[in-house]
C-alpha cells in the first residue's frame, strides 16, 4: 500500500464520488417508495421500520468489523432518512398544490445574507421556479407584502432554541388573515465579522440585531469596554460595518452573509448554545391542502374565560381525542389587562376525524378560537434507538 499522500487523496476522492452515486440512487428510490405509498395510502413515516433499519445497520457494521462508531452510523442514516421523508412529502404536496408560476416571491426580514433570507432560500428549493427575494425592514412589513400580493410567501422566525419565542411575530399573528402554510428549522451559526483580519481587542463597537445579541450574551459579556448598537436585522448590521470600513467595528452575523459584504470571520461559534436553531413559519394568503399521509401540524389561537380550570378544560379536549400538543404559548390581549390569548400547536390534520370532533368540543369550552394554519412540517425528528 502506497503511503504517498497524493495517492491516498486520489483514492479518497474516488470513494467520495462513489458515495455520491450511491446517495443519488438512494434518493431516486424515495420517489418509487412514495408512488407505492400513494397507491396503498400508507403514512409516509413508519417509525418502527426506521428503528429496525437503523438497528440492522448498526449491527451489520459491528458484525463486519467495519470499525465505525454506532453513533456515527446512526447520524449518517438519520440524515438519509430525513432526505427520503422530505422528498416523499414534497412529491405529495406538489401534486395537491400545483405551482404554475415561473417565479416564486418570498418576503423576509433584513437584506441578502440575513438568516431569514437563508431560510427563505431553503424553503424555495422545493419549487421549480425562479426565486424573487423581497427584503423587509420589519416583521409587520413581511405580513403587509404578502397581504397586498407583492409576495406569495412570507418567512418569519417564530422560536429560537436559545432566546425562546419571537413575541412580535406571535402578536402579529393575532391580527392577520394570512394562513400559516409551512415551517422549517434553520441552524444559526453566529460569528463575529470585521473588515479584514482584526484583533479582537481592537473592537470597541458591535452592531447586531437584538435576537443575536441575546443568543450570544455570554460571549459579549466577556468583552471589555465594547458598545452594542442594535439594527433592524443582522444583514443591516453587516452592511453598516462594511460601509464604515474601520478596524474597530464588528457585526454579529453568519459567515456566508458576511462574505456578501466582504467581511471576515474572526471568531466562530459565539452563540451561548452550540446547537442553535431557529424555527421559521411560512405565511401565505391562501391555506394549503395537506395530504393525510403527511405528518401535519395545526396552529390555532384561542381564549378562555377567567374561571378556574378553564384553560385545563380546553386542553383536555386534545388529550381526550389523542391529539399531541407540541407547544402552548400565551400572549397578552391588547386592551384587556391581565387577559391572555393562547397559541396551541398540535400534531394533527384538521380534516382528521379526531381533530374535527375536538374542534366541535372546543367551541363549548373556549370564548374564541381561530385556526391559523394546517400545514406540513419540514422539521423531521430523527428516530432514536
Amino acid at each position: 500500500m502506497s503511503l504517498d499522500l497524493s495517492d491516498i487523496r486520489t483514492q479518497i476522492s474516488q470513494l467520495d464520488r462513489n458515495l455520491l452515486k450511491l446517495l443519488a440512487e438512494r434518493h431516486r428510490l424515495a420517489f418509487d417508495v412514495v408512488r407505492s405509498k400513494e397507491i396503498t395510502q400508507k403514512p409516509l413515516r413508519d417509525i418502527e421500520r426506521e428503528k429496525e433499519l437503523l438497528q440492522a445497520l448498526v449491527n451489520h457494521a459491528e458484525s463486519e468489523n467495519y470499525q465505525l462508531d454506532p453513533q456515527y452510523v446512526m447520524q449518517i442514516f438519520q440524515r438519509i432518512i430525513e432526505d427520503s421523508v422530505l422528498t416523499q412529502q414534497n412529491y405529495l404536496q406538489d401534486k395537491l398544490n400545483a405551482q404554475s408560476d415561473e417565479n416564486v416571491s418570498i418576503a423576509f426580514l433584513g437584506m441578502r445574507g440575513s438568516y431569514s433570507n437563508m431560510a427563505s432560500r431553503q424553503f424555495a428549493k422545493k419549487f421549480q421556479a425562479n426565486l424573487v427575494e423581497l427584503s423587509c425592514n420589519t416583521f409587520a412589513e413581511v405580513f403587509e407584502k404578502v397581504s397586498q400580493g407583492e409576495a406569495k410567501f412570507g418567512v418569519l422566525p417564530l422560536e429560537n432554541t436559545t432566546s425562546g419565542s419571537i413575541n412580535e411575530v406571535y402578536d402579529l399573528l393575532q391580527h392577520t388573515d394570512l394562513a400559516v402554510v409551512g415551517e422549517l428549522a434553520y441552524p444559526i451559526k453566529h460569528c463575529l465579522l470585521t473588515n479584514g483580519n482584526v484583533d479582537l481587542n481592537e473592537i470597541d463597537t458591535i452592531y447586531t440585531h437584538s435576537q443575536p445579541a441575546q443568543q450570544c450574551s455570554q460571549f459579549l459579556a466577556q468583552l471589555n469596554r465594547v458598545h452594542i448598537k442594535y439594527y433592524e436585522s443582522s444583514s443591516h448590521a453587516m452592511q453598516m460595518v462594511a460601509r464604515m470600513n474601520k478596524p474597530n467595528v464588528a457585526a454579529i452575523g453568519n459567515e456566508d452573509g458576511g462574505k456578501l459584504y466582504g467581511l471576515t470571520n474572526i471568531q466562530s461559534d459565539i452563540a451561548n448554545q452550540p446547537n442553535n436553531l431557529t424555527r421559521f413559519i411560512v405565511v401565505a394568503k391562501e391555506a394549503v391542502k395537506v395530504s393525510p399521509q403527511v405528518q401535519t401540524k395545526t396552529l390555532l389561537l384561542m381564549t378562555t374565560t377567567q374561571q378556574a380550570g378553564a384553560l385545563v378544560d380546553a386542553l383536555m379536549v386534545f388529550k381526550t381525542h389523542d391529539i399531541r400538543m407540541m407547544k402552548l404559548e400565551s400572549r397578552p390581549i391588547y386592551g384587556k389587562p391581565w387577559e391572555e390569548m393562547f397559541y396551541v400547536e398540535l400534531e394533527a390534520n384538521i380534516h382528521a376525524d379526531n381533530m374535527q370532533q375536538a374542534l366541535k368540543e372546543l367551541e363549548s369550552v373556549t370564548s374564541y378560537f381561530k385556526i391559523l394554519g394546517c400545514y406540513p412540517s419540514e422539521i423531521i425528528q430523527p428516530v432514536k434507538l
